[in-house]
């Protein structure tokens, strides 16, 4: 177990968080709809290989999470992704997930499928290179949900999950999203992000699972991204903090938040005012996909001549997160990056 505590304490490394790049086929292909690229395996090779392949990001990415399909892929000189990764002191990871199904007798809720074959799967990964794992389950907010019925079933298999993880030497990162579409308050957030942990942690406790060599990957406590008065940066930050301390054992290494549908920059700013109210039992950090990408994808629109500039937007935003990690991030920041 030494050693998991060990990635897990490298992974939420001061100034650093994850790059999520494990973008399901259906995810990564909607994401080139968007610059009109098609998604052939050999561009979304090409694209991961520009993120990874970026100057300096290390200084600011601990670790990458990888999709089944690009764990396999190597950069143009041959060297496989994860080897490639390692070189730059960049640890691999990998989503073993096979996505949210609906749940059985719901209405519209959702479990998370992939506990059948995990365990050769885990080492066939860990074969590969992987050191860690990623698992995501989500929920919705309403008046009726989530039900207990939603939070119990996926709680009990983020933790089989996360045991079978541990078994095979990687690290586990758990992942409950509680989805914030809607128009729900900051407060009906709270409450439901709040019960989704309870139960995660009730249940990895009674799996055995060692929190000290696993990390939480949740989302932060937002209003309805279609709220008519929606929360400013410092109600987050105290809203997601409190319902934390209420619910994550302080033995967890680290809180690596998705951004979900957040704005690049605003999901900058409010990890940046959480850490400005630290420090704190655990590290906060983030792994972040679009909120890191974004930019990227679209200054590179699929044409080699535009690697560089890609390079650049995707280190600019990789540097900004790092600022937040130490509470030192501000908007000037960002114009003047644009100026550079």
């Amino acid at each position: 177990m030494h050693e998991l505590a060990e990635t897990a304490k490298a992974l939420v490394a001061e100034g650093k968080g994850i790059l999520a790049a494990d973008e399901s086929d259906g995810t990564i292909k909607k994401r080139f709809d968007s610059i009109d690229v098609e998604s052939t395996e050999d561009n979304r090779r090409a694209y991961r290989e520009l993120l990874f392949a970026t100057a300096g990001a290390e200084d600011y990415i601990s670790g990458v999470i990888l999709f089944d399909e690009t764990i396999r892929q190597s950069a143009a000189d041959g060297t496989p992704f994860p080897k490639l990764l390692e070189s730059k002191g960049v640890i691999p990871g990998i989503k073993v997930d096979k996505g949210a199904k609906p749940l059985a007798l719901t209405d519209d809720e959702t479990i998370t499928e992939g506990l059948d074959g995990l365990r050769e799967r885990l080492a066939e990964y860990r074969e590969l290179g992987a050191r860690f794992a990623k698992w995501r389950a989500t929920y919705s907010i309403a008046s009726d949900k989530p039900s207990e019925y939603c939070v119990w079933t996926n709680a009990h298999a983020l933790a089989r999950y996360a045991a079978l993880c541990e078994e095979a030497g990687i690290v586990p990162i758990v992942e409950p999203e509680v989805l914030q579409d809607g128009t729900h308050t900051l407060e009906q957030s709270a409450k439901a992000t709040g019960r989704v942990l309870q139960a995660l942690y009730t249940e990895l406790h009674d799996q055995r699972v060692d929190f000290t060599g696993t990390l939480l990957k949740p989302n932060m406590v937002l209003s309805g991204y279609e709220a008519s008065d929606r929360a400013g940066a410092d109600e987050v930050a105290e809203a997601t903090l409190e319902c934390f301390y209420k619910h994550v054992p302080a033995a967890v290494p680290g809180i690596v938040f998705l951004s979900g549908g957040q704005t690049d920059e605003d999901a900058t700013a409010h990890l940046n005012a959480m850490n400005a109210r630290g420090p704190h039992p655990w590290q906060l950090s983030f792994s972040y996909g679009r909120a890191l990408q974004a930019p990227a994808l679209k200054a590179w629109g699929g044409k080699p001549e535009n690697v560089e500039a890609a390079q650049r937007a995707y280190y600019h935003r990789a540097k900004m997160n790092g600022a937040a990690r130490t509470g030192m991030y501000a908007p000037e920041m960002e114009r003047e990056a644009a100026a550079v």
